[in-house]
């Protein structure tokens, strides 16, 4: 249990150490930050802000003008407001500008690391070479560039009362995640040495709970995006922009929770295939033999890791040497665990038996599904048989049922046969033949005669 919740922290604690105090992260997760329309939307009206804040843009259109039409300046300068600003965002998305953005986050970040280690007492992002790079898109020309102060276009990350906190918060987070990794992992170790009879039951209760610490992970993620958005956001025009800021800057904080569970998903596959449940004990017979011969067994776990571990790299401790080892290792002690306890189980397991069986067992299988193929297949046909009676039964019922322009012929020709065998004269057959015409003979609809 402390060994899951010291795996919670560690995974918070890798996050902010990979995420804040490595350059390279720090600027690609700028760079993706332009990417997002919100942030270019909110970046571009702060360089426009910035521009108009720092030089009078009337007074510079106004020198532009000819006196008697001067007094438009003011109109102008508004006019060219909005125009600089969709030139900023247009820029923005340009490669060059984003170049821009990225050196600029890079030479923040490294004044960062140096306030960390005590040599510089401010940490400024300074954005004026974009703020030119917009003014040059706009067509404003270079005299409102010459005109622009040096402090302008410094967005300040840290202020001076902020450094000690800042560098002593720096340093423990340098060592934080090693420390609580380490640690989680020893108690773990710990637990399987003091429980002998109990290991497989610890691997899979440490599989469940860093699976816990995984969820937990995303689970915080979530509630602290939402946390930071309402306190950042002012209004809901920058609401947007700061939850796209949270999604990207959290996103190795989801890599690292997803990676945590799939370990522990690894973990109690792993406690599942050496318990005593009936597939996990016929997998293990039917593997015996090539789990005996340690050179087999490990040219195939060799093969595998290699795939999984070294190409396919699904995690973030996959793609770095000295974790991609540690994983490795800690995968091969499982595996020989494993090993060790089916050579134990079946010691006498042959390839021949267990190729027999496994024969045998797939085709146990194929008439499994070709029995239930077949019990379907002759459902489905009694089901269709079924639907055919009935709508034939439907069909004949609705053809054999006499409509009421045969009723009335039938009473016609009854009335011609009766008058024929003399039971009626002229004058009754025209009587009964003009009310059955009319429809006013008052009887209900006879069964058709026999003829």
């Amino acid at each position: 249990m402390v060994a899951a919740v010291l795996a919670f922290a560690a995974i918070l604690a890798v996050w902010v150490n990979r995420q804040v105090l490595n350059t390279d992260n720090w600027t690609t997760a700028s760079s993706r930050m332009l990417e997002s329309p919100a942030v270019r939307d909110q970046l571009s009206a702060y360089l426009v802000d910035q521009l108009y804040a720092n030089v009078d843009v009337e007074a510079q259109i106004r020198e532009a003008l000819p006196p008697r039409v001067q007094p438009l300046a003011g109109p102008a300068a508004g006019l060219l407001r909005d125009r600089i600003e969709l030139r900023a965002r247009e820029a923005l998305s340009r490669p060059k500008t984003q170049e821009l953005w990225e050196d600029a986050n890079r030479a923040a970040h490294q004044a960062l690391m140096r306030v960390i280690d005590g040599d510089v007492e401010s940490v400024q992002l300074d954005v004026k070479a974009l703020l030119e790079q917009t003014e040059q898109q706009s067509g404003v020309g270079g005299r409102v560039a010459g005109a622009l102060p040096a402090g302008a276009a410094r967005i300040t990350i840290l202020r001076s009362d902020q450094l000690d906190g800042v560098q002593a918060a720096g340093k423990l987070l340098k060592s934080l995640p090693v420390v609580l990794v380490l640690l989680s992992l020893g108690l773990f170790g710990a637990a399987l040495a003091v429980a002998p009879g109990w290991r497989r039951q610890a691997v899979r209760a440490y599989g469940a709970g860093l699976v816990a610490a995984g969820a937990g992970a995303l689970v915080a993620s979530s509630l602290a995006g939402d946390a930071v958005v309402g306190t950042l956001a002012q209004t809901a025009a920058t609401e947007p922009a700061v939850r796209d800021v949270w999604g990207i800057s959290t996103t190795l904080l989801e890599e690292a929770a997803v990676a945590t569970i799939g370990y522990g998903l690894v973990m109690i596959v792993g406690a599942w295939l050496a318990g005593p449940s009936a597939w996990a004990i016929a997998l293990r017979r039917n593997l015996a033999p090539y789990l005996r011969e340690p050179a087999l067994a490990y040219g195939a776990f060799a093969v595998l890791a290699a795939v999984v571990v070294l190409w396919w790299s699904p995690t973030p401790a996959t793609r770095n040497p000295v974790t991609a080892i540690v994983l490795l290792a800690l995968l091969a002690l499982g595996f020989e665990g494993l090993r060790r306890r089916t050579a134990a189980e079946f010691p006498r397991a042959d390839r021949a038996d267990a190729q027999q069986r496994m024969r045998q067992g797939l085709a146990r299988l194929g008439q499994s599904t070709r029995a239930t193929a077949g019990a379907a297949a002759g459902r489905a046909s009694e089901l269709a048989a079924t639907a055919s009676a009935q709508a034939r039964a439907r069909s004949a019922g609705s053809a054999h049922e006499p409509s009421a322009e045969d009723l009335r012929l039938e009473r016609l020709e009854r009335l011609v046969t009766l008058r024929a065998d003399g039971i009626l004269d002229d004058e009754e057959l025209r009587a009964e033949k003009a009310r059955i015409l009319s429809g006013d003979d008052g009887q209900q609809p006879p069964a058709p005669l026999a003829r």
